[in-house]
């Protein structure tokens, strides 16, 4: 029998508390998730009965094209895990015991997330937690542990998602109609949804911060307490599924687009800092008031990598859209004291001192943002990279390297990069060099509104 676990908090459940709610029916529905490349929960709703008598002991299986399709789900070529030629295997989804959580959205349901292995036991390696917990165990052998948090934006619709479809997506009423950014007014408007998530996902077992408008029409953001990496972003896949499902259950819609229209994107800011195996400060030295040589040297291999991994923050056509000058979204390769120009803003201090990292958008893989941003700064670490002059003004007009502009580019320095190989290995660089392939394909081939307008008629 699997151990029951230990809960991240008095929230969260243990199997036993799990099979006694079962038994006592007040659960019938037991998820079994885990996150695909495009950073959604996907998995299977099991009968609370037969996920006892059978699926606790034996497990449960799923095809193991669920890490070899593209957003729409259709098969597609070049995956050396999956294929027609291979037969579309199964692959088994390992319960992560600790993970276990009501879902109060969802009437007498708990979620499982899972890690993902193949039928021989062999671990799934380029699964995305898979890919960050390796890097969050490449941080404890050098005796660290990481925290992070993400901040996710998303614009609120007064549109079903199925009228949303209906209408391609086009002409929809956002739930504010002008800039709300910290507005408490703006925020009011659209509080009964905000509020209906916070509780939620407090139930669930989040730690909620707070809300706040946005510069969008109709953009929020909900907060949450930093935690270490893969808990992070383990309630970053819950909260933005949820987030979703308590929408649509009042008729609106929520998008995490990175950029919706042509006004600001949604943003992913990333938090991160390092502590010692029993919580001691190594980004800052209290006795000098100031950073430490080994935080200089993590913020210096975040940024000498940012380039190459791109892809891992900016994971589809949409997310370069993000990246223009004077829209808050970074375009230069900079890091500055509390200076939102710049794709890494340094604040706190103390044990509040951490990165943010400003490259991300909504659209993000959690696990593979974090994964990345931890393994460029352990790089920077291990190879004692010195840390680049501070960019104390404008980033956009300071002539800095620049991020990739476009998912192409992105697909090329990740190719093209030693380190990357290094540091996730082959397999996982091949992986998703072929999901950017995928991606580009079906773009290269699609027809847009934007042709049509001005071609239609005019040429």
């Amino acid at each position: 029998m699997p151990a029951a676990g230990h809960p991240r908090n008095e929230r969260m459940l243990t199997l036993d508390t799990l099979r006694e709610q079962i038994e006592l029916g007040e659960i019938d529905t037991v998820i079994l998730g885990f996150t695909d490349m495009q950073g959604r929960l996907q998995g299977k709703l099991l009968h609370a009965r037969f996920f006892l008598d059978t699926v606790v002991e034996h497990g449960t299986e799923g095809c193991n094209y669920l890490l070899a399709v593209d957003v729409d789900m259709n098969t597609v070529d070049g995956y050396a895990i999956s294929s027609w030629e291979k037969g579309y295997g199964d692959m088994e989804f390992v319960p992560d015991w600790n993970t276990i959580r009501r879902l109060p959205h969802q009437e007498k349901t708990a979620l499982v997330q899972c890690d993902l292995a193949w039928t021989d036991g062999e671990d799934a390696t380029v699964s995305p937690r898979s890919i960050l917990k390796r890097q969050a165990e490449r941080a404890a052998a050098h005796g660290w542990n990481a925290f992070t948090g993400t901040e996710l934006e998303f614009v609120v619709y007064d549109n079903s998602y199925e009228d949303a479809f209906d209408r391609a997506y086009r002409g929809l009423t956002p739930a504010n109609q002008y800039n709300v950014d910290y507005s408490l007014l703006g925020s009011s408007r659209v509080e009964p949804l905000l509020r209906s998530i916070r509780n939620a996902m407090y139930e669930a077992g989040l730690n909620p911060e707070s809300a706040k408008g946005e510069c969008n029409f109709g953009q929020h953001e909900i907060a949450f307490l930093y935690d270490d990496v893969v808990t992070t972003a383990d309630n970053h896949s819950v909260y933005k599924l949820s987030a979703k499902q308590i929408a649509a259950q009042t008729g609106k819609s929520i998008t995490f687009m990175a950029k919706p229209n042509e006004r600001e994107g949604n943003s992913c800011h990333i938090h991160m800092s390092l502590r010692g195996e029993n919580g001691e400060l190594v980004f800052w030295d209290a006795a000098t008031g100031s950073r430490t040589p080994l935080y200089d040297h993590f913020i210096a291999g975040i940024l000498a990598t940012m380039r190459d991994f791109t892809l891992f923050y900016a994971p589809n056509i949409n997310s370069y859209k993000r990246f223009a000058e004077g829209s808050f979204a970074p375009t230069a390769i900079a890091w500055g004291i509390d200076n939102r120009t710049c794709s890494l803003r340094l604040v706190g201090h103390g044990a509040g001192a951490r990165v943010e990292n400003r490259l991300p958008g909504g659209d993000v893989n959690p696990y593979l943002a974090l994964a990345a941003m931890l393994a460029g700064g352990l790089y920077g670490i291990e190879h004692e990279l010195p840390l680049q002059p501070e960019t104390a003004g404008n980033a956009y007009t300071a002539g800095a390297p620049r991020v990739p502009s476009t998912l192409r580019e992105a697909r090329e320095a990740l190719a093209a990069s030693a380190i990357a190989r290094e540091v996730f290995g082959d397999d996982v660089v091949d992986h998703y060099l072929n999901y950017a392939d995928v991606e580009l394909a079906a773009f290269d081939a699609a027809v847009t509104d934007w042709e049509l307008r001005r071609g239609f008629e005019r040429l």
